[in-house]
């Protein structure tokens, strides 16, 4: 049987068993924010399991994508390694509701394993929890007792977390020993008997604390590992020989021209199982939405990426490779998993750009590497510091677990609790950073209830609940409390005769608590007048408004993988931060610009249904965010049925018309992967344009003055580029090529234009002062720009403009300019990496 046939035939057979067949769930598990990714074909029935949910159904079975890297289920340093550990796998299950219990799943099980797929049934054993006497019996229908083994909690009691749905298990293990010789080695977690199915009975959630409690009913939830059932069936010894992984393996094979060995040892065999285990969870993390970056599950998928890339590297690839593997997986999965074709070129544009990104700083951070290995081998010393470690992470972007790789290769450890200090010296730092200028106010222990009436309302008769100081708590308030960016209310109090001036508003608890500009009389139990400053608040909600119909633009034109990373929705502008994996053109944002305005024009009422959260996500297209903590009734904000609809506490505009307009003033990168739009609306655009005709005054004529205003407002945003750009420079610096005392520096970096390109190459020669060469480069409208900087010392000796002139022609173009500062571009953009990568040598060239 093919993998597809195994498949199928597992669906076929539950369906003929009056299970539902469902569809596999997103492996980025919306709504439940104790998990990075979907581990678990239980995932999508959690709620059922602890009795918050229901379906239309009693059974079900389905194949769902699991990732598992991070957590108690985590088998990334596995993958490669062995024959059987993946990180994306998939889990064929099928579940029972309340409905059928141990009896029937083990039969189910039995009839499958040996009457339909014909598996010898010399070869199977069946574990039992250890007080499981119910499924031990049960089993003895079946198998001797000889073959049915008791073990304790940590083989057969099944828990998806430290908190939640869990219950003992029985599982099914094969035995691939030539002699059936493998009673011994049942969960010695051996490939010569290998766990094949587990059978959970769910019956227990477990709280925070450890505490078991009974559910409310019994369920059954089995999980079969698919890749590891087809390898029993086809007569493999090794998941990776089967046909679910065998065509990436020949790709593989082919781009490298090496031959894939099955010998557990042999690198090239390592590395071609871990590219194709790798290419596999990227490719559907990226088709669910998930991009990579420097945080949560970004960064694990960037561990990921450049896992792969480094393995890469051992089997001779010098370029991206993975990117070019997506069309093979594509061909194998594509009729299970449709979402892999519709976000087909993402997923490659994704992954190519990942892996020029971290090849560009891989060679460095290999050398330098060497150097921590050399250092400490005249030293006599297998341990690598956390300083160390954590100079390869900060200077080199190699996550930890790559450095671990690379000292485990060459018989090291790596200190890992010094790394730990490092990262949270840097987070310490990066809060510090963070500090509002303007003073903390100390918010007491408030345990009194405000009602919010600002959804309706923007005056609020009140009594007072509590006064300290300038802190003030109503029984009822219009004041809304900073929250999902959404600013906080300004406005005044009055009360006992005083009018009180109301600048910040806080939530304790169920208190919402009013600072004011001065001592508040203690008047509890005194009636109190809250009034909001309305004109403010109305611009909040056009700008929160219109940031609900920017995300579904973005969505629409740059695709779903768009996902809300931060926002500000303040009175005079809006700022929204999404995933995304290089800058938006013009184009582009005009067209999202268009659908805003279009949606504005519609006269579209906006709508607020209050529901239960798990009847609001039952509309797929329904926004909510990972990580976000939600109430079991819960706000959706809907502008138009059919195209926003969002988990949404703020507060909104009762009609899109109310907007006005809506105008994009910027667009940003403000970290890997992260983009940012800042906008405005309503009357901000009176001001915008103001300031406009103001500036088309004088001797240019007004379109070369609009293009200066463009151009001014630019370099403001890159400002902040450039300062992060400039901050890392003696880093560069410190780990230049250094040839005849002159320190060799090239670099890719991202910039809005030439000029600014420009700026930051001067930046760079006021960081050497002396005694530096440096190469910058960019990619601009899909072309190569380049920066050559030389020090005033060396520059009539070696001119930037003939050192700039020669490093073009490695890219088929040209350039030159002064002795200090010189200027170039190409067209071949695939050399680029190449060329940074050997600059030292075209300046050795020279100087020898």
């Amino acid at each position: 049987m093919t993998s597809s046939e195994i498949r199928q035939s597992f669906l076929d057979f539950f369906k003929s068993k009056e299970h539902r067949i469902v569809q596999s769930a997103s492996v980025i598990p919306h709504g439940d924010p104790t998990l990075l990714f979907t581990n678990a074909g239980m995932n999508q029935f959690k709620d059922v399991f602890l009795g918050t949910g229901k379906r239309d159904y009693m059974r079900a079975a389905d194949t769902q994508k699991c990732i598992r890297v991070s957590g108690k289920h985590n088998d990334l340093e596995e993958v490669g390694f062995d024959t059987y550990h993946h990180t994306f796998f998939e889990m064929l299950g099928n579940w029972s509701f309340g409905d059928y219990y141990k009896s029937e799943a083990i039969e189910c099980a039995w009839e499958l394993l040996t009457h339909v797929w014909k598996l010898d049934k010399n070869r199977l054993y069946a574990t039992v929890y250890r007080t499981d006497d119910e499924a031990f019996e049960l089993w003895k229908r079946y198998l001797p007792e000889s073959k049915i083994l008791r073990f304790d909690e940590k083989d057969n009691f099944w828990e998806m977390g430290e908190t939640g749905p869990c219950g003992p298990c029985s599982e099914i293990h094969y035995d691939r020993t030539p002699d059936l010789s493998g009673v011994k080695l049942v969960n010695a977690g051996t490939p010569d008997v290998i766990e094949i199915w587990n059978l959970v009975f769910i019956q227990y959630n477990r709280k925070q604390g450890g505490i078991l409690e009974n559910l409310t009913a019994k369920h059954v939830d089995t999980g079969m590992g698919f890749e590891r059932i087809c390898a029993v069936i086809q007569g493999k010894s090794s998941n990776y020989d089967t046909d679910v992984f065998m065509p990436l393996i020949n790709e593989i094979e082919k781009l490298s021209g090496r031959k894939y060995s099955t010998e557990l040892k042999n690198p090239d065999g390592v590395a071609m199982r871990v590219i194709a285990d790798h290419i596999r969870t990227l490719s559907f993390a990226i088709a669910d939405s998930a991009l990579p970056s420097n945080e949560g599950r970004g960064y694990v998928l960037r561990r990921i990426l450049r896992r792969a890339s480094r393995f890469a590297k051992n089997i001779g690839f010098t370029e991206p490779v993975l990117f070019k593997l997506v069309p093979v997986l594509l061909n194998t999965m594509k009729d299970v998993f449709p979402e892999l074709i519709s976000n087909q070129n993402i997923i490659a544009k994704v992954i190519k750009g990942e892996e020029e990104s971290f090849l560009q700083t891989l060679e460095r951070g290999l050398e330098k590497f060497e150097d921590i290995k050399n250092k400490l081998q005249k030293e006599n010393n297998k341990i690598i510091s956390g300083d160390d470690a954590f100079q390869l992470y900060d200077t080199f972007g190699f996550p930890f677990d790559l450095t671990e790789l690379l000292a485990r290769e060459n018989n090291f450890t790596v200190d890992k609790q010094g790394f730990e200090i490092n990262m949270e010296q840097q987070r310490e730092r990066s809060r510090n950073a963070r500090k509002s200028v303007t003073q903390d106010v100390e918010i007491q222990d408030i345990k009194e209830k405000s009602v919010f009436t600002g959804y309706v309302e923007l005056t609020t008769e009140a009594k007072v609940l509590f006064v300290k100081g300038n802190q003030i708590v109503l029984d009822r308030t219009p004041f809304y409390s900073e929250s999902g960016g959404q600013i906080s209310d300004t406005g005044t109090i009055t009360l006992g005769g005083e009018k009180y001036r109301v600048n910040d508003v806080r939530k304790n608890g169920d208190a919402i608590i009013h600072f004011c500009d001065s001592d508040v009389e203690s008047l509890i139990g005194e009636p109190a007048l809250a009034e909001v400053d309305s004109d403010r608040r109305r611009n909040i909600m056009r700008n929160h408004s219109a940031t609900h119909l920017l995300h579904e633009a973005l969505r629409q034109i740059l695709g779903e993988h768009v996902k809300q990373a931060g926002s500000l929705v303040a009175p005079d502008y809006l700022r929204f931060d999404f995933n995304h994996f290089e800058k938006v053109n013009n184009d582009d944002l005009k067209k999202i610009e268009s659908i805003v305005n279009e949606k504005i024009f519609q006269n579209i009422e906006v709508k607020t249904d209050v529901l239960p959260i798990e009847e609001a996500k039952k509309n797929p297209r329904t926004k909510m965010f990972f990580g976000d903590k939600y109430g079991d009734i819960v706000r959706v904000v809907k502008m138009d049925e059919n195209f926003s609809r969002e988990f949404c506490g703020g507060t909104h505009v009762k009609n899109t018309s109310e907007i006005g307009f809506f105008k994009i003033v910027s667009e940003s990168s403000i970290a890997a992967g992260v983009r940012r739009i800042e906008a405005i609306t309503g009357k901000s655009l009176e001001e915008y344009i103001n300031n406009t005709q103001e500036k088309l005054s004088g001797k240019q004529s007004e379109i070369e003055l609009l293009h200066a205003q463009i151009k001014l407002l630019e370099r403001e945003i890159a400002k902040n580029k450039i300062g992060d750009i400039r901050s890392q420079m003696q880093n560069w610096i410190s780990n230049a090529k250094i040839i005849n005392n002159i320190r060799i520096v090239s670099q890719q970096i991202e910039t809005e234009d030439i000029e600014q390109l420009r700026q930051i190459g001067e930046n760079l020669r006021d960081e050497f002062g002396s005694q530096g060469i440096g190469l910058l480069a960019t990619i601009i409208n899909e072309k190569v720009q380049l920066v050559c900087v030389v020090t005033d010392d060396i520059m009539k000796k070696y001119p930037s403009g003939k050192i700039v002139g020669e490093a073009a022609k490695q890219l088929g173009g040209g350039g030159g300019g002064k002795p200090h500062l010189a200027t170039a571009g190409g067209k071949d953009i695939s050399k680029l990496p190449d060329l940074l990568n050997n600059f030292h040598s075209l300046i050795e060239k020279m100087i020898s």
